[in-house]
């Protein structure tokens, strides 16, 4: 969480001038319902969240070292801002296993309401064994209680060595996010949002039967992906913590290009020949019952929030966009075989 903090306020101006929640709703990589109204929100309210947030994973870290109470208070706190993380993007699974060491700062006697106190329970044979040792009688350990403690302090000791890059990152003004030191991967650096883009691009599919892709006559038909932006009246989706990483990756390439991003191409190819396994990944394959197109092409939008109330909502549209250009050209089964043969990829066998 500490790593986080740092990254962004090291990273996009946006964050030290609290002016990134202007963006994040409507740019995050899949937005949901509750996001596109939560864009509208007053500049006070979006300043007031990335305040939140700087305090939240730049400060509340360290209650977890200032006694039981403030640990407490850390815990609460951090399991809040997951929730409103969750229910505000399909940030994946990312959240909720956040709160899992967050439920560590809750000892017994906050979280023993949770347990019944019937005779025998888990809760009574706790409470007697307290009450043992606050008379001042002590159990005698079994072998098995120093087993566990050699182990415990073992991996300790080993979870202290790995995390030494890891503290050093943290303090190095030029702090690497996501990245791991070593090949067990068990410490690692983390840090979400450094940079925040201002606008949100999208790639849309679209595949056309016409013999000639550059004739004006061509009907091109649009592909829908499963949760990301494309159809303007389709509504947000939310699929939290699910994870579409297709569509999650679409977003990425969508703000570089495709030579950037060959397996854009790749896929393009599956889809020119109906391969099942990646029209499962669509939600909308507009040839379905029909033969496969002859062309696809990749178009470029920058895509917008409708205003909630406005002219566009009135009309059920969540979003609204304008065409940038071409991202891919039109591409053929035939005229990527050597694309394929170049890179080692099995060629495409249409359905």
């Amino acid at each position: 969480m500490l790593g986080a903090g740092l990254i962004k306020i090291r990273g996009d101006r946006c964050w030290r001038e609290l002016t990134c929640m202007d963006y994040h709703y409507e740019t995050q990589p899949v937005p949901n319902p509750l996001a596109y109204y939560m864009h509208r929100s007053p500049w006070w309210f979006h300043q007031f969240e990335t305040l939140c947030n700087h305090f939240i994973e730049l400060v509340v870290p360290f209650f977890i070292f200032m006694g039981r109470r403030m640990c407490i208070i850390h815990g609460i706190l951090q399991i809040l801002f997951q929730v409103v993380l969750i229910i505000s993007g399909n940030l994946s699974f990312l959240n909720w296993l956040t709160i899992v060491p967050s439920i560590a700062c809750f000892d017994d006697a906050c979280l023993g309401f949770l347990f019944g106190s019937k005779e025998g329970c888990v809760k009574d044979q706790m409470l007697k064994i307290q009450a043992k040792e606050a008379a001042g009688q002590r159990l005698p350990l079994r072998y098995g209680c120093y087993v566990r403690r050699v182990v415990n302090v073992t991996f300790g000791l080993l979870i202290t060595y790995l995390s030494i890059p890891v503290v050093l990152n943290l303090l190095n003004s030029r702090q690497v996010m996501n990245t791991s030191f070593n090949p067990l991967r068990i410490v690692n650096t983390y840090g979400a949002f450094g940079s925040i883009t201002r606008e949100r691009t999208e790639i849309i599919f679209q595949g056309t039967s016409s013999q000639d892709p550059n004739d004006p006559m061509a009907v091109w038909e649009e592909y829908e992906f499963k949760c990301k932006p494309g159809d303007l009246k389709r509504r947000p989706c939310l699929i939290t913590p699910y994870h579409y990483r297709l569509d999650w990756l679409m977003w990425f390439a969508a703000f570089q290009t495709y030579e950037q991003n060959e397996w854009i191409i790749h896929l393009a190819g599956k889809l020119l020949a109906s391969e099942e396994a990646a029209l499962s990944l669509i939600a909308f394959n507009p040839f379905e019952g029909q033969a496969p197109p002859r062309w696809i092409r990749g178009e470029h939008f920058k895509y917008k929030f409708s205003q909630p109330g406005g002219k566009h909502a009135s009309e059920g549209k969540w979003w609204i966009r304008k065409r940038i250009g071409p991202y891919f050209p039109p591409v053929n089964l035939q005229g990527l075989k050597k694309f394929y043969e170049a890179r080692d990829w099995p060629y495409p066998k249409q359905n």
